[in-house]
């Protein structure tokens, strides 16, 4: 089984109304279609690389692209875990985790975008909840950090709401423009003391040499 070969494939984390998993490939060309149908107004950019500003069958085209490249480029030094947010079956966002020299440091940092449709229900607090999950308990972290512009309070407020702390400010060239973003970071102290969804994990363990942690005893 593929399985064998790639164990995060097996790898499922569940909330009360998502599932995080990787994809199929047909659940993968879904997954396009839900960036094609829009991620965000046109008058506004929540990404520094504004990767959106594309027609809709490109926008389609680089979410199937960066999937595979995250996949192809994934060693347990330097990993980035795209995982397919589901809803009722359907796929309809990103929430990814990634990991620069996990096995010492013992951070990570978080990205997400979600389909306008589904947008305003909750979801996106719940989906960061879920990686936040596998990052503190199924893999030892002991830091998350994240960024969102100063004029995105839904992105800020789903941080806040979580425990993240103000960890500073970065400037960047977004569409020929500053831009101004809030970074922040959550510490394990702070993870354990805030009220959060309940997750499941499962499919972890094979997982864990792909993070740079030792195999499951």
């Amino acid at each position: 089984m593929l399985t064998d070969h790639w164990p995060l494939l097996g790898l499922r984390l569940v909330t009360e109304r998502l599932e995080l998993r990787l994809p199929s490939e047909d659940e993968l060309a879904r997954l396009a279609d839900v960036a094609a149908e829009g991620i965000h107004e046109p008058d506004r950019m929540p990404f520094i690389s504004a990767w959106t500003d594309v027609p809709p069958a490109q926008r389609a085209r680089s979410v199937v692209q960066q999937h595979w490249k995250c996949r192809g480029a994934w060693s347990p030094e330097n990993w980035v875990l795209t995982l397919v947010v589901f809803a009722d079956g359907q796929p309809v966002g990103v929430q990814a985790v990634s990991g620069k020299d996990f096995a010492v440091v013992r951070e990570v940092r978080t990205g997400s975008w979600l389909g306008m449709a589904h947008q305003g229900r909750g979801i996106g607090r719940e989906m960061r909840s879920a990686v936040l999950h596998l990052a503190f308990a199924g893999l030892g972290a002991e830091e998350a950090a994240s960024a969102a512009f100063v004029d995105n309070p839904a992105s800020l407020g789903v941080s806040t709401r979580l425990g993240y702390r103000p960890d500073g400010v970065q400037r960047d060239n977004v569409r020929g423009r500053a831009a101004v973003s809030q970074r922040l970071r959550l510490t394990r102290a702070d993870w354990e003391r805030t009220d959060r969804p309940p997750v499941g994990i499962t499919g972890l363990g094979p997982c864990l040499p792909d993070f740079g942690l030792p195999a499951a005893g």
